[in-house]
């Protein structure tokens, strides 16, 4: 595995970089926290232009046709600019569900607006009290004619308010199947939840709500296999988004212990803090190798299936103790709303519970160790 970027690569770094620090500065990142919508149309419509919003999707579906190297990336910018854009749930999940299982004409009339950025779709996953495993997807699908009535809660459904359409799994009589459904069907309510990270994250409750069978996305009892392939993929993305979190928190706390003064020295100079941030940087560049290495494997198209749980496993982690060391090194003010620093010591702990959290990545791994 080369480590070295190619200039298409590094084109691609700095190009996301420089978005973000206009289109996503600090002050941007505050005023979407708790939003009901949650992301700047600017934003958003900045990286449809770009091509960042088509980056995974092939170049005959309208987009980039770039692998997950170049996706893990763009998403370590994204997490260093704490980017408030439904990109993932809809360029990266939604998407993914579409290109493995989507029928052409699903491709044909979704995989295009995705890219561009004109439609935004979200998973509906997640349900109350229920575990983030296949058995946790209980809401109920029957078949009526010759579609299907959906009805059940799905909990934590992030940008749904701007949901175009909804991915959602629902268990039928096959297993657990995927279907596309309109937000606005008949049948369909939400109320918004807060959410330590601050994303627009709601509640959907389904009564009776029909779905047509063009709407049914792959063959019958395959949801859950389709739904785990394209989750291995994208916490990879979400691993190197904790990377360049945890990187960023890191370099501000450098800067602030050369800079803030206690008995006569900077707070850098003390040992204890010193080799603090020095553990820090090294788990950091662990981890993105990690991402890399994770990445690189499924663009030559090999098995992800340790590498992909690892690396979020490791990343976030790295992610939430970063976060407190730094908070450590800043002091009280570290939890105070004025500064920056509780900002990413929330989504470090957001993230780490979200999409797969900490006990299920470790069955996953230990699964294909013990094989």
């Amino acid at each position: 595995m080369d480590l070295e970027l190619t200039e298409e690569q590094q084109m691609i770094v700095d190009m996301t970089r420089s978005m973000l620090e206009e289109h996503s500065p600090i002050a941007v990142v505050r005023e979407m926290e708790d939003d009901p919508k949650g992301y700047p149309d600017v934003l958003w419509k900045q990286m449809g232009e770009l091509g960042l919003n088509g980056l995974l999707i092939p170049e005959s579906h309208g987009g980039g046709g770039q692998t997950l190297l170049e996706g893990a990336l763009v998403y370590e910018e994204l997490g260093r600019a704490m980017a408030p854009t439904p990109h993932f749930v809809s360029c990266v999940m939604s998407a993914g569900v579409l290109l493995e299982a989507g029928s052409e004409d699903q491709k044909a009339e979704w995989l295009p607006r995705i890219a561009s950025g004109d439609a935004i779709l979200t998973p509906a996953w997640l349900e109350p009290e229920r575990s983030c495993g296949e058995a946790g997807v209980a809401l109920a699908a029957r078949a009526e004619g010759d579609g299907t009535v959906l009805s059940g809660r799905k909990r934590s459904v992030p940008f749904a308010s701007s949901a175009t359409r909804l991915v959602v799994l629902a268990r039928t009589e096959e297993g657990v199947d995927l279907f596309l459904v309109d937000p606005n069907a008949k049948g369909v309510t939400m109320k918004q939840l807060l959410s330590q990270g601050r994303e627009p994250h709601y509640q959907i409750d389904f009564e009776d709500v029909r779905v047509s069978a063009k709407d049914r996305i792959g063959a019958g009892g395959t949801g859950w296999t389709t739904w785990d392939k394209v989750m291995h993929r994208g916490i990879i993305l979400l691993a190197a988004s904790a990377i360049g979190g945890a990187d960023r928190c890191l370099m501000e706390t450098v800067e602030y212990a050369k800079e803030r003064v206690q008995f006569d020295k900077p707070l850098g100079a003390f040992q204890a803090l010193a080799h603090y941030m020095a553990d820090a940087s090294t788990n950091i560049e662990g981890g993105r190798v990690l991402v890399q290495e994770a990445a690189w494997n499924d663009a030559q198209g090999r098995s992800i299936r340790r590498f992909a749980p690892m690396a979020k496993l490791f990343c976030c982690e790295t992610y939430r103790e970063t976060t407190r060391v730094c908070a450590q090194i800043w002091g009280g003010v570290a939890f105070t709303i004025e500064y920056d620093q509780q900002m990413f010591f929330r989504r470090a702990k957001h993230l780490q519970l979200s999409w797969w959290d900490t006990p299920y990545l470790e069955e996953l791994i230990a699964a294909d160790v013990l094989d």
